[in-house]
Order: C-alpha cells, then structure tokens, then sequence
C-alpha cells in the first residue's frame, strides 16, 4: 500500500475509534447531566458524575467486542483500558470545558435548548480534537489499536511497531 494509502486508513481508523469512544462519552456525559441537573448538583458534582459515567460507558463499549473474541474479563478490561484512556480523558477535559465555558449552560436546565445546544457543540469540539489524539495513539501501535487485534481475526487493522 502506498504511503497515502497508509495515511488514509490510519485517518480512518482514527475516526472510527473516536466515533466509538464518543459514543460511550456522549452517553455517560448526557446521563450525568441529566442526572445532576434533574436533582440539582452543583456543577462540580454533575460534571464529576458525567464523567465517571462516560468513562464507564466508554470501557463498557470497548470491553463487549473483546469479550466476544474470546478473552477473559480481566484480560479485556486491560484492553480497555490501553485503548480507550486517554482518548475519553482528552473528550471529557474538552466537553466539560466547553459546557463550563458556555455562559448559562450548566444552569440553564434540561428544558433548555441552550443546554442542549452547548452538549452538541461540546461534544462535537470533543470529537474533533479527539481524532488527531486517537490518530497519533494509533500509529504508535497503542489506544484504539489494541482492540483490533482482538476484532474481525486480528489481522486487520493491526499496525506493526
């Protein structure tokens, strides 16, 4: 494969391991904001439970295909992790930021399209600075590269060192 080849399927894959690890994000972030808003947390506890959340959605996403594959709980769960940490920490640093940032959003309530509104945009930022992270983990053989050495018989999309 040529180098622009190469290039593009590393950008790829870097996209779709960001769309993955959005997914449990925005899950785990939407749930803790609704959760804390709906009973009233200070911003600190709501964004606190969001993330957790997110960071349990997020392993619980990448820990399913690989479980499917075969590997033992324990063994998946460390994949999980190799994979999935650092991106869903650059994604929540960049999300809850931005929902601090935007003025009124925290406060404004879940029936507010504000609220909704400065989610989307956060998340949205999130998932472009998280692509580049991914991008970079996975030409050096680590983040989202892991698990696919666990997907589709381990051969494809397996970067050597």
């Amino acid at each position: 494969m040529d180098h622009a080849g190469a290039q593009s399927s590393l950008t790829k894959l870097a996209i779709s391991a960001t769309l993955h690890c959005l997914t449990g994000c925005a899950i785990g972030e939407v749930l803790g904001m609704v959760i804390g808003t709906a009973l009233g947390w200070s911003n600190l506890a709501t964004i606190a439970l969001a993330v957790a959340l997110a960071f349990v959605f997020g392993y619980a996403l990448t820990i399913r295909p690989v479980l499917k594959s075969g590997l033992p709980l324990r063994a998946a769960i460390g994949v999980a992790f190799a994979a999935d940490t650092v991106s869903i920490a650059v994604m929540e640093i960049v999300d809850n930021g931005i929902m601090l940032a935007v003025p009124g959003a925290m406060e404004s309530g879940l029936g507010s399209w504000l609220f909704w509104a400065s989610l989307a945009f956060a998340l949205a930022v999130a998932f472009v600075i998280t692509v580049p992270v991914n991008r970079w983990l996975i030409s050096r053989g680590k983040g989202h590269a892991v698990v696919h050495q666990y997907h589709g018989g381990g051969h494809e999309g397996h970067h050597q060192h």
